[in-house]
């Protein structure tokens, strides 16, 4: 496909993840703009075709553009992909609304819950957008900068449209990249979000020395944590066993590229939340999520003691060694409830 006979589509965050699926679409042969509030960067993008800030040192395709200005970046765009951090999520979905084409659908490769309602996005997108405006989340194991050197990976694509979520998964299918699709928008998210807040818990027990066993042990029954809550709130099991649950659950853990692991290291290593923070230097989503995850739990009176206890040591109410202990010290039970698919 040429990007002559391709249409356009708008990028809206020229964070890492922004400017890495903008990146890929552009390679794809879509005609592809990627907007962003920092002029700098947009046009260290667009005239550089490079982001210094987010992806350093790595060559940007030569026909992506980049611009400040949003009106300019959705016109005449056939679909938006928003790719901003979740606590910006209904702002920038609000400043698009009046903008946004005629027929054209909203993607969103954004994992979190609207900060303070506990929302999922697909239910602030739709309040904000209407009822006839195609929706879809784009998410699963994938870091920014392995996609912007065009390494392997697979993520998935869960829409409440179905032509619409083909016509996302097929711009962004390629050689080196596979989308697969689904209809779960629930069980999506669910995964995206709360996989940050228990990759914060492998990375202390790593930065703690705990060992590999205490590892897994985490992300398994991190996993089974997901799987009851998505069970309560309507999500599919077989969507967070695939790559919107498991998948980017494993890769989050155990992956140093992870912002919210590096924190968790950092936690386990004894650093501060705002020294810890202020080293990573972007937005790490758990922060606020877990508060989030555990206002769901909360509503439909799930038991998640490695989020509750993750969420209690970034509130600085636990530390890292009694969040342990407090983990260590349940009562032994099943491993699985007998109606947890049901």
């Amino acid at each position: 496909m040429s990007t002559n006979d391709a249409e356009k589509i708008a990028v809206l965050g020229a964070g890492s993840w922004g400017t890495a699926l903008a990146s890929l679409l552009a390679r794809h042969g879509h005609p592809t703009v990627l907007w962003g509030r920092d002029a700098n960067v947009v046009e260290a993008i667009d005239r550089r075709h490079e982001n210094p800030r987010y992806l350093p040192g790595i060559a940007l395709p030569d026909f992506l553009r980049a611009s400040t200005d949003l009106a300019g970046t959705v016109a005449g765009a056939r679909w938006i992909l928003v790719v901003v951090p979740s606590h910006a999520f209904g702002e920038t979905v609000r400043a698009l609304a009046p903008l946004l084409p005629a027929g054209a659908g909203v993607a969103w490769a954004t994992k979190g819950f609207e900060p303070g309602s506990g929302r999922f996005l697909h239910e602030v997108a739709r309040d904000v957008l209407g009822p006839d405006v195609p929706l879809a989340v784009v998410t699963g194991p994938s870091f920014a900068k392995e996609v912007t050197l065009g390494l392997p990976t697979a993520i998935t694509v869960h829409g409440d449209d179905a032509a619409f979520t083909q016509q996302v998964a097929d711009a962004m299918h390629g050689p080196a990249f596979r989308a697969y699709t689904g209809d779960d928008m629930v069980g999506a998210e669910l995964g995206g979000a709360m996989k940050n807040v228990l990759a914060v818990a492998t990375g202390v027990a790593d930065g703690m020395q705990l060992g590999l066993n205490a590892r897994a042990g985490l992300i398994t029954r991190g996993l089974n944590e997901m799987l009851r809550l998505a069970a309560a709130i309507g999500g599919r099991p077989e969507t967070l066993m695939g790559l919107a649950g498991l998948g980017d659950l494993v890769l989050t853990s155990t992956g140093d590229l992870s912002r919210n692991r590096r924190l968790g290291l950092a936690l386990g290593r004894g650093q501060s939340l705002p020294e810890a923070v202020k080293e990573i230097g972007q937005v790490v989503e758990s922060v606020q999520t877990a508060d989030e995850v555990m206002r769901q739990a909360g509503r439909h009176g799930i038991d998640l003691p490695i989020s509750k206890a993750v969420q209690s040591v970034l509130h600085g109410e636990l530390s890292p060694s009694d969040g342990l202990k407090q983990l260590l010290a349940r009562e032994q039970k099943p491993e699985y409830p007998e109606t947890l698919f049901k």
